[in-house]
């Protein structure tokens, strides 16, 4: 699939509906999918490094978090699951990828902390304690950085927000950019060629 699909809000690929299993911190998903958003044929091994990786929340962790680019809503599942006391913004230009993400929340019960939204419709007040993503690299670096521009200064103080990126579409260059942007950045892990990125705002 290309990029255009996926990062289109009315992507022109057939719709056609299956579904993925898959497990993270011990606990099994099946959720739906349908061709034309990212992925849909399998969980995304980045995905799957971010989810394996990252530090996911406590079951005690409130806040309010992010899912940068969401697809059909494996990451904002996952959050909202581990961390029920925590509200999950799920965010993609892609329409199709919104719904399933909403159909997907709703069939596990979370659909009352999952916030499905376009990216203009989350309102400006919004802050987040965590942002989580496995950004759309191949759009080009430059419309990568105007995403992170755009989300990355909605992260609290003192927040974090963990990234994942294929070394080999610019994982260690983006490293470089964010620490030239003023953020404390960490590789927490490296594994099947992605890079896993802790990316802290320092407080004031």
């Amino acid at each position: 699939m290309t990029a255009d699909h996926y990062f289109s809000a009315d992507p022109a690929a057939p719709g056609r509906r299956s579904r993925i299993e898959f497990t993270a911190a011990g606990k099994a998903y099946d959720l739906a999918v349908a061709g034309g958003v990212f992925s849909a044929g399998r969980l995304d091994p980045g995905t799957a490094v971010l989810l394996r990786k990252g530090d996911l929340p406590s079951a005690t962790t409130g806040g309010t978090f992010l899912d940068l680019g969401c697809g059909y809503g494996p990451i904002a599942c996952v959050l909202a699951s581990e961390a029920p006391d925590a509200t999950v913004w799920a965010i993609d230009v892609n329409t199709r990828a919104r719904e399933l993400t909403e159909e997907n929340a709703k069939t596990l019960g979370l659909a009352g902390r999952v916030r499905v939204a376009a990216p203009d419709d989350v309102p400006g007040e919004v802050l987040f304690d965590q942002i989580w993503s496995n950004p759309p690299t191949h759009v080009g670096k430059a419309e990568l950085h105007t995403l992170l521009e755009r989300w990355m200064p909605r992260l609290r103080p003192g927040g974090t927000a963990w990234i994942v990126i294929n070394r080999n579409l610019g994982g260690d260059s983006l490293h470089t950019w964010l620490t030239s942007w003023g953020w404390d950045v960490a590789r927490t892990a490296s594994q099947r060629g992605f890079r896993v990125l802790r990316v802290t705002r320092k407080t004031d």
